[in-house]
């Protein structure tokens, strides 16, 4: 069965709307979630929504629990997962206010966990193309639909904060090619494949970071104004994108839920019990 997973960032703390609402307690061996989860119905469709940072915000993008907030996702039950961000802009035409469909990532983060795998049980996944592409086009229709200005496709280069950038970085970010620039989808991605998920991230304009020769750097006040706008603008799409998923789950046609057929690479003999206890609900499917 379809379960959709909201993972809210900044500006999206709620999912107004859902039938039969609950907050539940998802334990993890990773750690305490962000928060707990609130589970319901959307067009019959059941929803988990996790706020990213927790209510009232209280979880900084390098100290987010992020291995133990994708693992209580797919504890649950969830197939497909669409994380909303907040982000700045290097693209004139992606502006604040704008949403943008994301389908590559750079990861300049560095004080984060970045894998469920590791010394007693190694695995390598693909990143050529780090998030689902039926995913991605349902959510772009979606947005679509409700009249949201999307951009399909971009580059999202993940730094480590919580400072914002330099105009010297933020210049060379522009000249690599990247498009947006956020926090916090990285290595939330990262262990979404691990975790065989179907993922995307929705990059939502804030602000033109601070590159922009006819713009300020950025303004916390002007980015929360339009942070405002913006969680009204994501609900609109949850509620949308929720019409579009068929309840019967189908495989994958990108294998976003096979990435580890081929992944694992230490012999049974060899991995540490603890850690393949560990791994359960992340990779029980081929441990």
């Amino acid at each position: 069965m379809t379960k959709l997973g909201i993972i809210g960032g900044s500006g999206l703390y709620d999912i107004p709307g859902l039938e039969d609402p609950a907050w539940i307690t998802v334990p993890s061996p990773w750690g305490e979630p962000s928060d707990d989860i609130l589970t319901g119905r959307l067009s019959g469709l059941p929803i988990a929504f996790l706020p990213r940072h927790g209510r009232g915000h209280v979880h900084s993008p390098s100290d987010l629990p992020y291995r133990a907030n994708i693992d209580a996702l797919k504890r649950i039950g969830v197939t497909d997962v669409v994380s909303i961000s907040a982000c700045g802009s290097f693209r004139d035409e992606m502006a604040p206010g704008d949403f943008v469909v994301i389908d590559q990532f750079m990861d300049r983060t560095f004080a984060r966990p970045k894998s469920f795998f590791g010394a007693g049980c190694v695995a390598h996944v693909s990143l050529a193309h780090p998030t689902c592409g039926t995913l991605a086009d349902l959510t772009y229709a979606a947005a679509t639909t409700c009249g949201i200005t999307t951009h399909k496709g971009g580059t999202y280069l993940a730094m480590e904060g919580p400072q914002f950038s330099s105009r010297a970085e933020s210049l060379i970010y522009r000249d690599w090619g990247c498009d947006v620039i956020g926090m916090t989808n990285m290595p939330e991605a990262k262990l979404a494949r691990e975790a065989e998920l179907c993922y995307v991230t929705v990059a939502m304009v804030t602000d033109y970071d601070s590159w922009h020769p006819d713009h300020d750097a950025v303004d916390v006040a002007e980015v929360i104004a339009t942070l405002q706008g913006n969680g009204t603008k994501a609900r609109d799409l949850v509620v949308e994108l929720a019409k579009s998923l068929t309840p019967q789950k189908t495989p994958c046609p990108h294998g976003c839920d096979r990435a580890l057929d081929m992944a694992i690479m230490t012999a049974p003999q060899k991995r540490d019990p603890a850690l393949i206890a560990k791994l359960d609900a992340v990779a029980g499917r081929v441990l």
